[in-house]
């Protein structure tokens, strides 16, 4: 089975949610990508894609609230850092956009503030939609891992909930139906 992980990050804990992800999983094939480097061929063979990022604004990012994000951390004295090509690249909104029919299970996550996710939004649940529309099978409901304020830090407990998330994850009926067809081609 192959699976990968795109991701979006700006102050780095959406990477740190995915490669947790990946950890919980006990398949053959990983690969774990930044939607930068995320080219048209990187789900070819893929039996599983899951995306995720960061939600601002109530939803996944855009070129506004991304540069918003470079603001922030060009602050003098901000506490956080940003991930190289985080403002300037493609975005997960984007990189949905882009993309044709998909032929796989497909699951999505995000990083978001504390609080009720009517206050605090979700932009996993947006990601799920985008990958319905391109026909993934969903596998899972969207998975939230929360961050602290503005320096966007992960709650401690979250990047083992990642790691217990990923692995119910390769448990879901979809992907053992994937593996089911790929050995009768």
């Amino acid at each position: 089975m192959r699976a990968v992980i795109v991701y979006e990050s700006m102050f780095g804990s959406t990477k740190k949610v995915a490669e947790a992800i990946a950890e919980g999983w006990p398949i053959a094939e990983v690969s774990v990508v930044p939607v930068t480097s995320a080219g048209a061929h990187i789900l070819d063979g893929a039996d599983l894609v899951v995306v995720g990022g960061p939600t601002q604004t109530h939803g996944m990012s855009r070129p506004g609230t991304r540069k918003m994000a470079g603001k922030l951390a060009g602050k003098p004295g901000s506490e956080v850092e940003l991930v190289p090509g985080a403002v300037s690249g493609p975005g997960v909104r984007e990189w949905l956009a882009s993309l044709g029919r998909l032929e796989v299970a497909g699951a999505a996550f995000d990083t978001r503030l504390q609080g009720l996710p009517g206050f605090t939004g979700r932009a996993s649940k947006s990601i799920r939609r985008h990958l319905a529309r391109h026909g993934a099978r969903i596998a899972a409901s969207p998975g939230s891992f929360l961050v602290e304020g503005l320096t966007g830090a992960l709650v401690e407990g979250e990047l083992e909930r990642a790691r217990a998330w990923g692995e119910r994850l390769t448990r879901s009926d979809c992907l053992r139906g994937a593996a089911g067809r790929r050995q009768a081609s």
